[in-house]
Protein backbone atom coordinates (compact mmCIF):
# COMPACT_ATOMS: atom_id res chain seq x y z
CA UNK A 1 0.00 0.00 0.00
CA UNK A 2 1.74 3.18 -0.79
CA UNK A 3 -1.60 5.50 -0.17
CA UNK A 4 -4.71 5.56 2.09
CA UNK A 5 -7.73 5.15 1.02
CA UNK A 6 -8.22 8.65 -0.30
CA UNK A 7 -5.20 9.21 -1.94
CA UNK A 8 -4.36 12.09 -0.14
CA UNK A 9 -1.32 10.86 2.03
CA UNK A 10 1.57 8.75 0.54
CA UNK A 11 3.10 6.62 2.91
CA UNK A 12 6.67 7.35 3.47
CA UNK A 13 8.07 4.05 5.11
CA UNK A 14 11.45 1.82 4.04
CA UNK A 15 9.48 -1.16 3.82
CA UNK A 16 6.17 -3.05 4.65
CA UNK A 17 6.42 -5.86 6.45
CA UNK A 18 3.50 -8.51 5.92
CA UNK A 19 3.80 -11.30 8.55
CA UNK A 20 2.22 -14.64 8.24
CA UNK A 21 2.46 -14.96 12.28
CA UNK A 22 2.66 -13.88 15.52
CA UNK A 23 6.62 -15.33 15.66
CA UNK A 24 7.11 -13.73 12.84
CA UNK A 25 5.30 -9.93 13.65
CA UNK A 26 7.27 -10.46 16.84
CA UNK A 27 10.68 -10.38 14.92
CA UNK A 28 9.44 -7.61 12.74
CA UNK A 29 8.34 -5.55 15.96
CA UNK A 30 11.66 -5.91 17.43
CA UNK A 31 14.28 -5.41 14.63
CA UNK A 32 12.30 -2.32 13.12
CA UNK A 33 13.40 0.27 14.77
CA UNK A 34 10.46 2.60 14.02
CA UNK A 35 6.88 0.90 12.89
CA UNK A 36 3.50 1.61 12.35
CA UNK A 37 0.15 -0.48 11.51
CA UNK A 38 -1.61 0.15 8.76
CA UNK A 39 -4.99 -1.88 8.02
CA UNK A 40 -7.83 -0.43 4.94
CA UNK A 41 -5.78 2.72 4.98
CA UNK A 42 -9.12 4.40 5.67
CA UNK A 43 -7.41 7.37 7.81
CA UNK A 44 -7.07 10.83 6.09
CA UNK A 45 -4.17 11.92 7.94
CA UNK A 46 -0.73 10.59 8.39
CA UNK A 47 -1.41 8.79 11.71
CA UNK A 48 -0.59 5.59 10.23
CA UNK A 49 2.49 6.86 8.57
CA UNK A 50 6.45 6.01 9.66
CA UNK A 51 9.44 6.60 8.25
CA UNK A 52 10.50 2.58 9.07
CA UNK A 53 8.64 -0.10 9.25
CA UNK A 54 5.13 -0.39 7.75
CA UNK A 55 3.33 -3.12 9.23
CA UNK A 56 0.68 -4.97 7.28
CA UNK A 57 -1.68 -7.48 8.86
CA UNK A 58 -3.42 -8.71 5.94
CA UNK A 59 -1.27 -12.34 5.92
CA UNK A 60 -1.86 -12.51 9.51
CA UNK A 61 -3.98 -16.27 10.61
CA UNK A 62 -7.72 -16.15 10.66
CA UNK A 63 -8.94 -16.54 14.13
CA UNK A 64 -12.64 -16.39 14.74
CA UNK A 65 -13.71 -18.39 17.94
CA UNK A 66 -17.10 -17.86 19.13
CA UNK A 67 -19.41 -17.91 22.03
CA UNK A 68 -22.68 -16.56 23.32
CA UNK A 69 -21.58 -13.59 24.60
CA UNK A 70 -18.17 -13.22 23.08
CA UNK A 71 -16.12 -13.83 19.58
CA UNK A 72 -11.94 -13.71 19.98
CA UNK A 73 -11.02 -12.79 16.43
CA UNK A 74 -7.88 -11.67 14.63
CA UNK A 75 -7.14 -7.98 15.04
CA UNK A 76 -6.64 -7.17 10.78
CA UNK A 77 -9.80 -9.04 10.25
CA UNK A 78 -12.13 -6.84 7.90
CA UNK A 79 -15.42 -6.08 9.42
CA UNK A 80 -17.87 -7.58 6.81
CA UNK A 81 -15.99 -10.43 7.21
CA UNK A 82 -16.39 -10.22 10.95
CA UNK A 83 -20.24 -9.69 10.17
CA UNK A 84 -20.98 -12.51 7.65
CA UNK A 85 -19.42 -15.46 10.06
CA UNK A 86 -21.10 -13.95 13.23
CA UNK A 87 -24.49 -13.83 11.54
CA UNK A 88 -23.91 -17.74 10.34
CA UNK A 89 -23.11 -18.58 13.90
CA UNK A 90 -26.16 -16.60 14.61
CA UNK A 91 -24.76 -13.66 16.42
CA UNK A 92 -23.84 -9.97 15.99
CA UNK A 93 -22.52 -6.35 16.21
CA UNK A 94 -24.91 -3.98 18.35
CA UNK A 95 -23.45 -1.32 15.62
CA UNK A 96 -21.59 -0.83 12.67
CA UNK A 97 -20.07 1.98 10.82
CA UNK A 98 -20.93 3.47 7.29
CA UNK A 99 -17.99 1.05 5.82
CA UNK A 100 -17.81 -2.42 6.31
CA UNK A 101 -14.94 -2.47 4.44
CA UNK A 102 -12.55 -1.23 7.27
CA UNK A 103 -10.33 -3.62 10.01
CA UNK A 104 -11.85 -4.34 13.15
CA UNK A 105 -9.02 -3.03 15.18
CA UNK A 106 -8.56 0.19 12.75
CA UNK A 107 -12.17 1.03 13.78
CA UNK A 108 -11.40 0.14 17.41
CA UNK A 109 -8.42 2.41 17.30
CA UNK A 110 -10.16 5.29 16.35
CA UNK A 111 -12.92 4.96 18.21
CA UNK A 112 -15.14 4.58 14.96
CA UNK A 113 -19.05 4.14 15.65
CA UNK A 114 -22.06 4.04 14.15
CA UNK A 115 -24.95 5.56 15.26
CA UNK A 116 -27.45 5.19 17.67
CA UNK A 117 -28.73 6.76 20.93
CA UNK A 118 -28.20 3.98 23.18
CA UNK A 119 -25.22 2.53 20.97
CA UNK A 120 -21.54 3.60 22.01
CA UNK A 121 -18.37 3.15 19.93
CA UNK A 122 -16.65 -0.16 18.21
CA UNK A 123 -14.04 0.51 20.81
CA UNK A 124 -16.28 -0.21 23.75
CA UNK A 125 -17.25 -3.82 22.81
CA UNK A 126 -13.58 -4.85 23.43
CA UNK A 127 -13.27 -7.44 26.21
CA UNK A 128 -9.64 -7.95 25.92
CA UNK A 129 -6.96 -7.02 22.87
CA UNK A 130 -3.68 -9.09 22.36
CA UNK A 131 -0.80 -6.88 22.04
CA UNK A 132 2.82 -6.96 20.78
CA UNK A 133 4.92 -4.58 22.26
CA UNK A 134 7.76 -2.72 21.46
CA UNK A 135 10.09 -5.70 23.19
CA UNK A 136 7.81 -8.33 21.09
CA UNK A 137 5.78 -9.65 24.29
CA UNK A 138 2.52 -10.55 23.62
CA UNK A 139 0.94 -8.45 26.58
CA UNK A 140 -2.81 -9.23 27.56
CA UNK A 141 -5.15 -6.45 28.51
CA UNK A 142 -8.78 -7.09 29.61
CA UNK A 143 -11.29 -5.41 30.91
CA UNK A 144 -10.88 -4.14 34.56
CA UNK A 145 -6.94 -4.63 34.18
CA UNK A 146 -5.09 -1.39 35.04
CA UNK A 147 -4.56 0.64 31.78
CA UNK A 148 -7.28 -1.82 29.60
CA UNK A 149 -9.29 1.63 29.32
CA UNK A 150 -6.42 3.06 27.76
CA UNK A 151 -4.93 0.53 25.52
CA UNK A 152 -8.00 -0.19 22.82
CA UNK A 153 -8.36 3.65 21.52
CA UNK A 154 -4.79 4.24 21.38
CA UNK A 155 -4.43 4.77 17.16
CA UNK A 156 -1.55 2.20 17.05
CA UNK A 157 0.99 3.76 20.02
CA UNK A 158 0.87 0.90 22.27
CA UNK A 159 1.92 -1.76 20.30
CA UNK A 160 0.40 -4.01 17.09
CA UNK A 161 -2.81 -5.68 18.10
CA UNK A 162 -3.36 -9.48 16.80
CA UNK A 163 -6.69 -10.34 18.61
CA UNK A 164 -9.24 -8.78 20.35
CA UNK A 165 -12.67 -10.45 22.18
CA UNK A 166 -15.56 -8.91 21.81
CA UNK A 167 -19.25 -8.51 23.20
CA UNK A 168 -22.00 -10.38 20.82
CA UNK A 169 -25.38 -10.07 20.91
CA UNK A 170 -28.01 -12.39 18.92
CA UNK A 171 -28.47 -11.47 15.79
CA UNK A 172 -31.38 -9.15 14.47
CA UNK A 173 -32.81 -8.20 11.28
CA UNK A 174 -33.39 -4.16 9.98
CA UNK A 175 -35.02 -2.75 8.15
CA UNK A 176 -34.01 1.03 6.49
CA UNK A 177 -36.25 3.85 5.76
CA UNK A 178 -34.77 7.41 4.46
CA UNK A 179 -37.29 10.58 4.72
CA UNK A 180 -36.62 13.68 2.31
CA UNK A 181 -36.07 17.08 2.76
CA UNK A 182 -37.06 17.40 6.54
CA UNK A 183 -36.93 21.04 7.16
CA UNK A 184 -33.58 21.96 9.12
CA UNK A 185 -35.52 23.86 11.66
CA UNK A 186 -37.41 21.04 12.45
CA UNK A 187 -34.56 19.11 13.08
CA UNK A 188 -32.98 21.36 14.78
CA UNK A 189 -36.51 21.88 17.13
CA UNK A 190 -37.04 17.98 17.32
CA UNK A 191 -33.50 16.88 17.62
CA UNK A 192 -34.36 14.51 20.50
CA UNK A 193 -37.51 12.77 19.21
CA UNK A 194 -35.57 12.70 16.04
CA UNK A 195 -32.55 10.80 16.91
CA UNK A 196 -34.69 8.77 19.25
CA UNK A 197 -37.37 7.07 16.45
CA UNK A 198 -34.97 4.38 15.44
CA UNK A 199 -32.39 2.12 16.80
CA UNK A 200 -30.15 3.71 14.47
CA UNK A 201 -30.64 7.10 12.72
CA UNK A 202 -28.56 9.42 10.46
CA UNK A 203 -29.42 12.85 9.27
CA UNK A 204 -27.27 13.93 6.20
CA UNK A 205 -27.66 17.67 4.97
CA UNK A 206 -25.50 19.79 2.76
CA UNK A 207 -27.17 22.93 5.37
CA UNK A 208 -29.00 24.50 2.78
CA UNK A 209 -32.37 24.16 4.42
CA UNK A 210 -33.26 20.32 4.87
CA UNK A 211 -31.86 17.19 6.18
CA UNK A 212 -32.59 13.93 4.97
CA UNK A 213 -32.71 11.46 7.75
CA UNK A 214 -31.56 7.61 7.16
CA UNK A 215 -33.76 5.45 10.01
CA UNK A 216 -32.89 2.02 10.70
CA UNK A 217 -35.06 0.53 13.17
CA UNK A 218 -35.07 -3.13 14.47
CA UNK A 219 -37.51 -5.25 12.28
CA UNK A 220 -39.29 -6.82 15.96
CA UNK A 221 -39.47 -2.27 17.29
CA UNK A 222 -42.08 -0.31 16.46
CA UNK A 223 -41.71 1.54 13.83
CA UNK A 224 -42.01 6.03 13.71
CA UNK A 225 -42.96 7.70 10.90
CA UNK A 226 -41.52 10.72 10.70
CA UNK A 227 -43.64 12.23 8.06
CA UNK A 228 -44.44 14.78 11.23
CA UNK A 229 -41.60 16.41 10.88
CA UNK A 230 -42.79 18.14 7.43
CA UNK A 231 -39.94 15.06 5.75
CA UNK A 232 -41.17 13.25 2.33
CA UNK A 233 -40.38 9.40 2.79
CA UNK A 234 -38.84 8.26 -0.17
CA UNK A 235 -39.92 6.15 -2.48
CA UNK A 236 -36.81 5.32 -4.17
CA UNK A 237 -33.14 4.20 -2.52
CA UNK A 238 -30.97 7.60 -2.32
CA UNK A 239 -27.02 8.03 -1.78
CA UNK A 240 -25.99 10.19 1.71
CA UNK A 241 -24.37 12.20 -1.13
CA UNK A 242 -26.35 14.32 -3.20
CA UNK A 243 -26.21 13.16 -6.93
CA UNK A 244 -24.81 10.15 -6.81
CA UNK A 245 -26.85 6.83 -7.67
CA UNK A 246 -27.93 4.41 -4.70
CA UNK A 247 -26.67 1.43 -6.50
CA UNK A 248 -24.08 0.77 -3.85
CA UNK A 249 -25.82 1.58 -0.74
CA UNK A 250 -27.64 -0.90 1.76
CA UNK A 251 -31.15 -1.63 1.12
CA UNK A 252 -33.57 0.92 1.94
CA UNK A 253 -37.43 1.38 1.40
CA UNK A 254 -38.26 -0.80 5.01
CA UNK A 255 -37.06 -4.12 3.17
CA UNK A 256 -35.86 -6.27 6.24
CA UNK A 257 -32.41 -8.02 5.93
CA UNK A 258 -29.86 -8.71 8.50
CA UNK A 259 -28.22 -6.40 10.64
CA UNK A 260 -24.86 -6.37 8.70
CA UNK A 261 -26.72 -5.78 5.89
CA UNK A 262 -28.47 -2.68 6.78
CA UNK A 263 -26.96 -1.16 9.76
CA UNK A 264 -24.18 0.07 7.18
CA UNK A 265 -24.93 2.48 4.70
CA UNK A 266 -22.73 1.09 1.96
CA UNK A 267 -22.61 -2.56 0.55
CA UNK A 268 -19.84 -4.78 1.31
CA UNK A 269 -19.67 -5.94 -2.23
CA UNK A 270 -18.62 -2.53 -3.35
CA UNK A 271 -15.80 0.06 -1.89
CA UNK A 272 -17.41 3.29 -2.16
CA UNK A 273 -16.43 6.65 -3.54
CA UNK A 274 -17.12 9.72 -5.23
CA UNK A 275 -13.64 10.59 -5.81
CA UNK A 276 -10.68 11.48 -3.68
CA UNK A 277 -13.00 12.98 -0.82
CA UNK A 278 -10.99 13.53 2.38
CA UNK A 279 -13.25 13.67 5.72
CA UNK A 280 -13.29 15.07 9.46
CA UNK A 281 -15.97 14.81 12.13
CA UNK A 282 -16.59 16.17 15.92
CA UNK A 283 -18.21 15.12 18.49
CA UNK A 284 -19.90 17.45 21.46
CA UNK A 285 -21.87 16.81 24.54
CA UNK A 286 -25.92 15.23 23.22
CA UNK A 287 -27.17 18.25 25.09
CA UNK A 288 -25.54 20.48 23.24
CA UNK A 289 -27.15 19.07 19.78
CA UNK A 290 -29.53 21.88 19.00
CA UNK A 291 -27.27 24.93 19.47
CA UNK A 292 -24.67 23.30 17.78
CA UNK A 293 -26.65 22.66 14.82
CA UNK A 294 -27.83 26.05 14.73
CA UNK A 295 -24.05 26.99 15.09
CA UNK A 296 -22.84 24.87 12.07
CA UNK A 297 -25.69 25.80 9.89
CA UNK A 298 -24.47 30.08 10.55
CA UNK A 299 -21.18 28.46 8.24
CA UNK A 300 -23.39 27.30 5.29
CA UNK A 301 -22.00 29.78 2.85
CA UNK A 302 -17.84 29.08 4.08
CA UNK A 303 -17.78 25.45 4.43
CA UNK A 304 -20.55 24.82 0.76
CA UNK A 305 -17.66 25.44 -1.78
CA UNK A 306 -16.03 21.93 -0.23
CA UNK A 307 -18.24 20.33 0.93
CA UNK A 308 -19.66 16.66 -0.53
CA UNK A 309 -22.00 16.25 2.34
CA UNK A 310 -22.20 16.04 6.42
CA UNK A 311 -23.83 13.39 8.71
CA UNK A 312 -25.11 14.13 12.01
CA UNK A 313 -25.43 10.90 14.50
CA UNK A 314 -25.30 10.47 17.61
CA UNK A 315 -23.14 7.72 19.68
CA UNK A 316 -23.54 6.52 23.51
CA UNK A 317 -20.63 7.64 26.37
CA UNK A 318 -17.69 4.93 26.60
CA UNK A 319 -14.87 4.48 29.10
CA UNK A 320 -12.07 4.55 26.84
CA UNK A 321 -9.82 6.96 28.05
CA UNK A 322 -9.31 8.72 24.41
CA UNK A 323 -12.58 8.02 22.78
CA UNK A 324 -13.99 11.00 21.76
CA UNK A 325 -17.47 9.75 23.51
CA UNK A 326 -15.94 9.47 26.74
CA UNK A 327 -17.39 9.71 30.16
CA UNK A 328 -20.39 12.14 27.72
CA UNK A 329 -23.04 10.46 25.34
CA UNK A 330 -22.37 12.75 21.86
CA UNK A 331 -23.84 14.25 18.80
CA UNK A 332 -21.23 13.52 15.92
CA UNK A 333 -20.92 16.19 13.41
CA UNK A 334 -18.81 14.20 10.29
CA UNK A 335 -17.91 16.03 6.96
CA UNK A 336 -17.14 14.88 3.89
CA UNK A 337 -15.05 16.80 1.86
CA UNK A 338 -13.66 17.83 -1.66
CA UNK A 339 -10.02 17.23 -2.08
CA UNK A 340 -8.60 20.18 -1.77
CA UNK A 341 -6.46 19.92 1.39
CA UNK A 342 -6.11 23.65 1.97
CA UNK A 343 -9.19 24.93 1.36
CA UNK A 344 -10.84 22.02 3.82
CA UNK A 345 -8.03 23.10 6.57
CA UNK A 346 -8.92 26.52 6.50
CA UNK A 347 -12.75 25.68 6.82
CA UNK A 348 -11.99 23.02 9.81
CA UNK A 349 -10.54 26.46 11.64
CA UNK A 350 -13.39 27.86 11.38
CA UNK A 351 -15.32 25.02 12.37
CA UNK A 352 -13.53 24.46 15.56
CA UNK A 353 -13.94 27.75 16.59
CA UNK A 354 -17.79 27.86 16.34
CA UNK A 355 -17.84 24.39 17.87
CA UNK A 356 -15.59 25.57 21.03
CA UNK A 357 -18.21 26.33 23.43
CA UNK A 358 -19.18 23.14 23.58
CA UNK A 359 -15.22 21.27 23.58
CA UNK A 360 -15.46 19.43 20.05
CA UNK A 361 -13.32 16.45 20.67
CA UNK A 362 -12.44 14.86 16.54
CA UNK A 363 -12.45 11.67 15.36
CA UNK A 364 -8.45 10.74 15.26
CA UNK A 365 -8.53 9.17 11.75
CA UNK A 366 -9.71 11.96 10.15
CA UNK A 367 -8.72 15.89 9.23
CA UNK A 368 -9.04 18.58 12.27
CA UNK A 369 -6.65 20.99 13.19
CA UNK A 370 -7.07 21.38 16.80
CA UNK A 371 -3.63 22.39 18.38
CA UNK A 372 -4.94 21.24 22.24
CA UNK A 373 -6.47 17.70 21.95
CA UNK A 374 -5.13 16.44 25.17
CA UNK A 375 -7.23 19.16 26.79
CA UNK A 376 -10.51 17.55 25.92
CA UNK A 377 -9.62 14.56 27.42
CA UNK A 378 -9.16 13.93 31.59
CA UNK A 379 -7.59 10.58 31.07
CA UNK A 380 -4.81 12.36 28.46
CA UNK A 381 -1.61 11.85 31.10
CA UNK A 382 -2.48 8.48 32.12
CA UNK A 383 -2.26 7.69 28.66
CA UNK A 384 0.76 9.02 28.50
CA UNK A 385 2.41 7.72 31.23
CA UNK A 386 0.97 4.00 29.66
CA UNK A 387 2.09 4.96 26.34
CA UNK A 388 5.70 5.54 28.07
CA UNK A 389 5.78 2.00 29.89
CA UNK A 390 4.36 0.19 26.71
CA UNK A 391 6.78 1.79 24.45
CA UNK A 392 9.61 3.62 26.13
CA UNK A 393 11.81 3.53 23.28
CA UNK A 394 9.50 5.31 20.72
CA UNK A 395 9.00 1.98 18.76
CA UNK A 396 5.50 2.96 17.81
CA UNK A 397 5.50 7.27 17.37
CA UNK A 398 5.28 8.86 14.71
CA UNK A 399 5.29 13.00 14.27
CA UNK A 400 1.83 13.42 14.23
CA UNK A 401 1.30 11.60 17.39
CA UNK A 402 4.21 12.84 19.04
CA UNK A 403 2.59 16.28 18.14
CA UNK A 404 -0.36 16.09 20.29
CA UNK A 405 1.46 14.79 23.22
CA UNK A 406 4.25 17.87 23.45
CA UNK A 407 1.90 20.43 23.81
Amino acid sequence: MSTNWAGNVTFSAARTAHPTSVDELRDVVRTAGTARVVGAGHSFSTIADTAGTLISLDRMPEVFEAGPESVRVSAGMRLARLAGLLHAAGLALPAMPSLPHITIIGACATATHGSGNDIPSLASLVRSIDLVTADGRVTTLGRGDDGFDGAVVAFGSLGVAVAVELDVVPTFEVEQRVYQDMPFDALVENVDAVFASAYSVSAFTTWQGVAHVFAKHRATDTRHDLAWTGATPATEPRHPVPGQPALHCTAQLGEPGPWHERLPHFRADFTPSVGRELQSEYFVAREHAAEALTALNALAAETAPVLLTSEVRTVAADAQWLSPVHGRDSVAFHFTWQPDDAAVRAVLRKIEATLSPWQPRPHWGKLFELADPGERYPHWDRFAALRADLDPHGVFRNPLVDGWFAR
